[in-house]
């Protein structure tokens, strides 16, 4: 009888690592074909996927936000069934997402949401316009997210949701919504590429309406399965959980062996100064979930330690539309890599 993927050692999950990280690069990289100029996208999502971390993408509409999400789904080989997506507007009911109530449980007097088929019981969730959800919403997305529960009948029972997709077009500063941006470690622009790749944005853009017209998908080549993303997940938070003993028998983690002190302490003078110069929010959340995403960056690329390149993940921390741009040029540059 096979375990559970969150039943599975850290000595068994080391011996598939190796396997499972091949074959998410594979699908990283080939997914990234049926797009233009988007792999940085894709490899972002790819690092938020094992991390189960969430993701926001901004930008206009037309930008291939939802297609990237949609292809993404088909390509790890999930069901319908197992993914849900929204448009929020203010208007939204929560019934919308959570699921109606169930009347004849209500006769009874228990307050019950019939779930099938929306946001509890979907593995993969992407949620459009986010910031447009209404208080309602927005309070049982902060517990989903942050969590992993809602609330039924007064009891806060857990959701499926593994990966968490959502997009806006721009972000809004509004003191309200300062909770559910903070749940959003990075936000990445999904930007027009006509300018720059008009000839491959027409060319790849034929290819994709006569795969839909013909009801083909040719991007669902089976590189990679959620179950490689969920051990990949679950390998990483095994390995960051280990304790070993040290030299005078106390225990400690495995930090600097995959994080030296050097780099650690250039995070640290990054983030800084970024809080010092742009002003930009970073919570003691964010820094422990930035972090937790540069070590799966560095694994997803490398197998390894962490590199000074990872750490260019800190141009996506930016809170506003005007932060998003300029972090995008500074941070490489503040690292020397651009």
């Amino acid at each position: 009888m096979n375990k559970n993927i969150s039943d599975l050692s850290l000595e068994e999950l080391s011996e598939e690592a190796s396997d499972v990280r091949k074959r998410i690069n594979t699908f990283r990289t080939s997914l990234g074909r049926f797009f233009v100029d988007k792999q940085e996208l894709i490899d972002l999502m790819t690092l938020c996927a094992i991390a189960q971390e969430p993701l926001l993408l901004v930008g206009v509409p037309g930008t291939a936000k939802s297609d990237l999400v949609l292809k993404f789904k088909d390509a790890i080989g999930l069901k319908d069934t197992d993914y849900f997506e929204y448009m929020l507007t203010r208007f939204t009911e929560p019934a919308e997402v959570l699921g109606p109530i169930d009347i004849n449980m209500l006769r009874d007097g228990k307050y019950t949401r019939r779930i099938e088929g929306k946001l509890p019981t979907a593995t993969l969730v992407f949620l459009d316009e986010i910031f447009k959800s209404n208080s309602a919403i927005l309070n049982a997305l902060l517990t989903v997210i942050n969590e992993r529960k809602f609330y039924q009948d007064g009891q806060a029972l857990p959701v499926e949701l593994k990966i968490l997709f959502a997009a806006t077009n721009d972000i809004p500063e509004l003191a309200e919504l300062a909770a559910l941006k903070d749940r959003f470690t990075l936000k990445a622009a999904c930007r027009s590429v006509q300018d720059e790749h008009f000839v491959e944005l027409i060319d790849a853009g034929l290819a994709g309406h006569s795969a839909r017209d013909l009801n083909k998908a040719p991007w669902i080549e089976g590189h990679a399965s959620l179950d490689d993303f969920l051990k990949a997940h679950m390998y990483l938070a095994r390995l960051f959980g280990r304790q070993t003993a040290g030299v005078g028998g106390e225990l400690a983690n495995d930090r600097t062996r995959f994080f030296n002190e050097k780099l650690l302490l250039e995070m640290r003078r990054l983030l800084k100064t970024l809080v010092r110069e742009d002003n930009v929010f970073v919570s003691d959340r964010k820094v422990i979930k930035l972090y937790r995403l540069i070590r799966a960056n560095a694994w997803l690329h490398r197998g390894g330690a962490v590199e000074r390149e990872d750490l260019k993940l800190l141009q996506y921390l930016g809170e506003t539309m005007e932060e998003v741009d300029l972090l995008e040029e500074k941070v490489p540059q503040l690292l020397g890599l651009k």
